[in-house]
């Protein structure tokens, strides 16, 4: 099971990204899944989560009305439409498969490479 993250960079504040995630094979088929971000020297962080087929989403506090969630399940792919990006949201973000819908990372068991986003002021 592969998990990869991409659509990463570096923007300036206010401004927005597309991150994907992107599985080998059917991994989220039947599964939620959800996204985390980790900042240099801080603990990993819960961002979001969206469960199976897509009908439920979850936020962190932090990004809740400025991020949106979303899979397409024919493609088996996740997605993290981030907007009014602020310097605080530089991290390392990672996609994971979640066995429940659920903020804990414990409830996730395959963890994809993370992309690096990194929002200027």
């Amino acid at each position: 099971v592969q998990l990869q993250a991409s659509g990463g960079g570096l923007v300036q504040a206010g401004g927005s990204l597309r991150l994907s995630c992107a599985a080998s094979g059917r991994v989220f088929s039947n599964y939620a899944a959800g996204w985390f971000r980790q900042a240099p020297g801080k603990e990993r962080e819960f961002v979001a989560a969206i469960s199976w087929p897509g009908t439920k989403t979850y936020y962190a506090a932090s990004v809740k009305g400025r991020f949106t969630v979303s899979r397409d399940n024919v493609l088996d792919a996740v997605y993290l439409q981030m907007n009014n990006l602020k310097p605080e949201d530089t991290a390392v973000y990672t996609c994971a498969r979640g066995r429940m819908f659920d903020s804990a990372g414990s409830a996730y068991d395959y963890w994809g490479q993370g992309t690096q986003v990194t929002v200027s002021s």
